[in-house]
């Protein structure tokens, strides 16, 4: 962007400096896919591209907002000049970076606390009180966030993905429903809220200054940055993952890079010079074409990459982890065991995961989830010995005396196999398995579906059923 500002002619290269061609490719960055999540999720589109594109709109967020902040502190406090300085260049890196990871940890830390304070009080007893420290805890993180002069909103995100992975399998049934409900309302009303803003404003914000070289200028500039993002990105990843990412799912994310009311708010922040009214102008078009055409067009693009729509969500969950329903694979699997119990003739297959993801993933589920959760296994399980007592100060009566096979899936755990067998009747006669897929309750994109599979041995019949949760 730099760069093309230089060779603008002299009276708009000469009102930009270098600081703002960067702040203006920081807060044209973060991408706001509202209308493409929606028809993906009316269509049912394939849940990776799916969750492609709304964790990239995620975290681009929260990076764009410490981003453009650093860019400030590039200006206001460590540059003399306004042009690029090493020194000042890395004081800025490194305001990123501390302030991104305080923020990252203080939201994990009120997550975690919330957590806590839900599993061992009665908390759970007042439904309304519930719902209330839910939502009044997530507010006083982006509080203390930002009054500690850092980012709230990176706060707030991060408080929000602990609270769904622990503290919201703590809350009981009516305050799941509540909250639930109440995040929908407040989320509806702030998009409905914003998008009107921004089209109001191109009308009656006074300080717009319009300059059709620099808005060109920026539509394309974003494009070709999007482009040189998502493909080399893409190739890179394809190198180790499974499934790869298609080069239709490509094109489609490239298409996906809609802005919207983040770019809007970074740019209006700030409208005292000429070159900053000019970038409102030219965010503000750009977030209105987006929104409109490539919105709009979305449609029309699933159909002419020839991306599957309408996907069945139990069949394309059966098809990922490779569940049997032919009967001559169930009986096949249990011709020597003699004691009559169907069986899967291969276990289910789950995409291979990043070494790290494998790691947390063990960590997780042995130690974080006992400790923040209802979940078993306890800590008394996983835990060395000499730390019993510390355990079992950490494991609540609950965790001790739930029944392991009609424990809670987590909101969002891989595939459950529930093997506990110790019920069935072992006295069973032979006979042939059957599939049957029961949906919970409605199918939402934005919610993680997972596949949980037991045995009925009454009539040995093989059971997958999908557990639906935010």
């Amino acid at each position: 962007m730099y760069g093309c500002v230089k060779l603008m002619p002299k009276y708009l290269s000469s009102s930009f400096t270098f600081l703002d061609t960067l702040y203006f490719g920081a807060l044209i960055s973060p991408t706001d896919p509202l209308t493409i999540l929606a028809i993906f999720h009316d269509l049912h589109v394939d849940v990776n591209l799916y969750a492609l594109v709304f964790g990239e709109s995620v975290l681009n967020d929260a990076v764009a907002i410490v981003l453009s902040g650093a860019i400030q502190n590039y200006g206001e406090h460590y540059s003399s000049t306004g042009e690029f300085e090493t020194y000042a260049f890395f004081q800025a890196l490194g305001d990123f970076f501390g302030i991104f990871m305080l923020s990252l940890l203080i939201g994990a830390l009120m997550g975690c606390f919330t957590a806590l304070l839900t599993k061992f009080t009665r908390v759970r007893d007042f439904p309304l009180l519930e719902s209330a420290l839910f939502v009044l805890m997530s507010y006083s993180t982006f509080l203390i966030a930002e009054a500690s002069e850092l980012t709230g909103v990176v706060a707030v995100l991060f408080c929000g993905i602990c609270q769904a992975h622990y503290t919201y399998n703590n809350l009981s049934e009516n305050s799941r429903t509540r909250t639930k409900e109440i995040f929908e309302l407040l989320n509806f009303l702030a998009e409905n809220f914003i998008f009107s803003y921004i089209g109001v404003s191109m009308f009656t914000f006074p300080k717009h200054h319009f300059d059709a070289v620099f808005i060109i200028t920026g539509f394309v500039c974003a494009a070709i940055g999007r482009a040189v993002n998502i493909y080399p990105l893409s190739w890179l990843l394809n190198l180790n993952r499974k499934p790869k990412i298609s080069a239709n799912f490509q094109h489609m994310l490239f298409f996906a890079g809609l802005r919207g009311a983040m770019s809007f708010a970074l740019a209006i922040r700030n409208t005292l010079s000429e070159a900053r009214q000019t970038m409102l102008t030219a965010t503000s078009l750009i977030v209105i074409f987006t929104v409109i055409i490539q919105g709009g067009a979305a449609n029309f693009l699933l159909n002419w990459l020839k991306i599957p729509v309408g996907v069945d969500e139990e069949t394309e969950q059966l098809n990922n982890y490779q569940v049997r329903s032919d009967c001559g694979d169930l009986d096949s699997s249990t011709a020597n065991s003699g004691n009559g119990v169907g069986a899967v003739n291969s276990a289910p297959r789950r995409n291979e995961k990043a070494i790290l993801a494998r790691l947390w993933g063990n960590f997780d589920t042995k130690y974080m989830k006992p400790l923040l959760t209802h979940s078993r296994p306890t800590l008394l399980e996983t835990l060395p010995v000499c730390c019993n007592p510390v355990a079992r100060l950490l494991t609540t009566t609950e965790q001790l005396t739930q029944d392991g096979s009609l424990r809670r899936t987590d909101s969002d755990s891989d595939v459950c196999i529930d093997d506990d067998l110790s019920g069935r009747n072992r006295g069973g006669s032979g006979g042939g398995g059957s599939v049957t897929s029961i949906p919970s309750g409605d199918a939402r994109r934005n919610s993680i579906n997972r596949v949980s599979i037991r045995f009925v041995t009454d009539d040995r019949s093989l059971f997958a059923s999908y557990k639906n949760c935010d």
